[in-house]
């Protein structure tokens, strides 16, 4: 086959951009000073074997399923002038949404100006995601709820949000205005409520975050569940929210609040690996119209990675405790075993896990997952 002068230009660049690898796994562009463009694919595989509930007949279910895919792009303007515009493949509606689109002015690592669609300032695990929680996947709405129910598309929210790193970046804070109005079963988004002639009162949801590093600073908006083994972290972080009248059903409205402390210490043990405890409280308040989204939750978990690999990558056993405890009583509990393979951090990694499930009035749920992570 001939080789043009232009396919040769094409296929230098591609070549440039593949072997440009960023923080996010990906590839990167450059084209001018502080001016590039990145991009980059996340994907999530799993198959679950699980019991079928006695009310669907009981018996076992095997299924193999894409739980993500993601495209990521990224641009630079300048040195402070960035934005961000990701996908994600939706599998309830077989299609490809937006996920993420959003305006970074980025002035001093002290402040930050993010406009667009995002992940509102939250808990530890909200902020991590499923590239980068323990065992990875999407949190299962169990102790940390926002963004599960009520139609906002894998947590995220349209908004604006200032954030930083303060104190020798020990401190990390950030705090957003954002639209909310879609807080849990039963509740109405702003256009579901003016189809349903709910009024809204045009209130903006805030939310916070606050985390104090005593040791390794964690640096950035989001944050990792987990660094596996490559810090020592010691970190407290709270976190709230706050929208008047934004809950939103066909029975009324009501204020929404919420508040959540978590915790998470990792030390490494050179020659050895390292070990991580992690804990949170959670309290969400639907101004007792939405009962089964209102009260309380607790998640607890431990892990340890072991340095010497193993083939290719390292073992990493894991366990978690989740409790839902809403004002209905119907209290959900889950238990997750597994342990995790990382090939190359959380770009490559296979997760096996068994979890068990039990709500208060119903037979317990087991299911076996073995998941495979990769992000280019």
């Amino acid at each position: 086959m001939r080789v043009t002068q232009g396919s040769k230009k094409l296929l230098l660049a591609v070549a440039v951009a593949a072997g440009s690898v960023n923080a996010q796994a990906g590839a990167q562009y450059d084209f001018g000073e502080d001016r590039n463009v990145t991009f980059g694919i996340g994907t999530r595989y799993s198959y679950t074997h699980a019991e079928r509930p006695d009310s669907a007949g009981g018996g076992h279910v095997n299924d193999p399923n894409l739980d993500s895919a993601r495209l990521f792009f990224g641009a630079s303007l300048s040195k402070h002038i960035k934005a961000t515009f990701n996908t994600e493949w939706d599998g309830v509606e077989n299609r490809v949404r937006v996920l993420d689109i959003y305006g970074q002015f980025e002035f001093l690592p002290e402040i930050n100006v993010w406009a667009g669609r995002l992940v509102s300032p939250s808990d530890r695990h909200n902020m991590a995601g499923p590239y980068y929680s323990m065992g990875g996947g999407y949190w299962p709405c169990v102790a940390s709820r926002y963004g599960c129910n009520g139609g906002i598309f894998r947590a995220r929210d349209d908004g604006i949000a200032v954030w930083g790193n303060v104190a020798d970046s020990k401190l990390g804070y950030s705090i957003g205005a954002f639209d909310g109005r879609t807080f849990g079963i039963g509740a109405l988004d702003e256009s579901q409520a003016r189809g349903a002639g709910v009024q809204s009162s045009g209130s903006l949801m805030y939310a916070g975050r606050l985390q104090y590093d005593f040791w390794e600073p964690e640096t950035g908006y989001f944050s990792a569940a987990n660094h596996l083994g490559k810090q020592d972290i010691l970190a407290i972080g709270v976190a709230g929210r706050y929208q008047k009248k934004g809950v939103l059903t066909v029975g009324g409205r009501g204020d929404y609040w919420s508040y959540n402390v978590d915790f998470l210490l990792e030390k490494r043990i050179p020659g050895s690996g390292g070990f991580a405890v992690e804990a949170a409280y959670y309290d969400y308040d639907t101004d007792d119209v939405v009962r089964a989204e209102q009260g309380k939750a607790y998640s607890a978990g431990l892990s340890y990675i072991f340095e010497q690999p193993v083939g290719w990558g390292q073992l990493q056993p894991f366990t978690h405790w989740q409790r839902f405890n809403p004002d209905t009583n119907v209290d959900t509990k889950q238990v997750d075993v597994g342990v995790n393979y990382i090939i190359d951090g959380f770009k490559s990694q296979v997760t096996a896990m068994y979890t068990t499930t039990k709500v208060t009035g119903a037979s317990s749920l087991d299911k076996f997952v073995l998941a495979l992570q990769l992000q280019y």
